[in-house]
């Protein structure tokens, strides 16, 4: 692992510890949270064309909202991933081998279809 993610690992349960924040953060509790901060996320944009969307992101106003609510949102996940004992960095890479084998190049570049509907 990374010494800036063990760093940002660090820095994060500091804070929880800090303020006895552990006892509430169960698994159930963290998924509720990042559930609740990806809603945030989502309303960035919510009510915005795809083109309104694209200008916003790229104001001040809308990098900084992305940027606070994509932390919020990293912050849980790693919480979620402190409290469960997964190795961040392991699960990610697990995730995206499988997903090239889920996605090959040969049948799903340029298009959003699921891996299930790949052989139709």
């Amino acid at each position: 692992m990374s010494s800036e993610l063990e760093d940002l690992l660090n820095k994060i349960q500091a804070f929880s510890d800090e303020r006895d924040w552990s006892q509430f953060h169960t698994a159930k509790n963290l998924i509720l949270a990042v559930s609740a901060e990806v809603g945030e996320l989502a309303e960035v944009v919510q009510w915005k064309s795809d083109l309104e969307a694209v200008d916003y992101l790229k104001t001040p106003e809308g990098k900084s909202k992305l940027s606070e609510e994509v932390a919020d949102v990293a912050i849980y996940l790693l919480r979620i991933c402190q409290q469960q004992n997964l190795n961040f960095i392991d699960i990610l890479n697990k995730k995206m081998e499988s997903n090239s084998i889920k996605y090959p190049v040969d049948k799903s570049k340029g298009n959003a279809r699921k891996y299930t509907e790949l052989n139709h």
